[in-house]
């Protein structure tokens, strides 16, 4: 692969509204409003989207009251358009990160093998028409992949058997992100800090993204970022 100065590559929030889970999601039976965002990293070997936005449904629209911005729009506030878009990938195949997949046909969209077996086969995964649309092209990958210059994807299974994050290396510090990987900021920082000091049962993988030695990660559900 070519060489590239990796100051150069930017990773920057893409807002696609928010949705209401219920109570009964929460774990405290209380309701909670969460941001949906994705990520554009700026490579010079052209622009890679990370997450999409929110598919539609009657139930998940009955059931999650979305309030969505659509691609379009999400992108043009981060500056960018859809013709922009040159790689894809999602850190998991929910309806809640891949709802703008149809609107990508031609791109690669990096896909870890188990993930997409289980969004074909398996009922509720998330809603079908997502997986497959028309013209969509799913690279699948079948653990860590370096799948441009200083960008690597890493399985980091939890939320789904096949959820993945996104590594970006730079000259000034690592930048990860990290999708779902964890609800939010802290608890990330719970696991990070169990895996340093030997206590709980953090996932494996958080010493495998530690290992990159992060300056921030991001996720796809807290406005808050994590930092050493």
């Amino acid at each position: 692969m070519s060489q590239i100065p990796m100051k150069q590559i930017d990773v920057r929030r893409v807002d696609f509204g928010y949705f209401v889970r219920p109570g009964s999601e929460t774990g405290d039976g209380r309701p909670r409003v969460e941001p949906t965002l994705g990520y554009l990293i700026d490579h010079p070997d052209g622009l890679l989207l990370v997450d999409s936005g929110m598919g539609s449904h009657p139930w998940v629209d009955g059931h999650y009251r979305p309030a969505r911005v659509e691609l379009p729009a999400a992108l043009a506030r981060a500056g960018a358009r859809i013709e922009d878009i040159r790689y894809v990938t999602n850190c998991h195949l929910h309806f809640d990160h891949c709802g703008g997949n149809p609107s990508l046909p031609g791109r690669p969209v990096f896909t870890q093998r188990t993930e997409l077996e289980l969004a074909r086969t398996v009922e509720d995964h998330t809603l079908p028409e997502l997986v497959d649309p028309p013209g969509l092209t799913h690279v699948e990958l079948d653990g860590e992949t370096e799948v441009l210059p200083g960008v690597h994807i890493i399985p980091t299974p939890g939320h789904t058997a096949g959820h993945q994050s996104v590594v970006v290396r730079r000259d000034d510090g690592t930048v990860i992100v990290a999708g779902q990987s964890h609800d939010n900021a802290s608890l990330f920082t719970y696991d990070a800090l169990g895996t340093r000091a030997g206590v709980g049962t953090p996932p494996p993988w958080v010493a495998r993204l530690l290992e990159f030695d992060p300056r921030r990660i991001v996720f796809a559900h807290d406005n808050a970022e994590w930092t050493p």
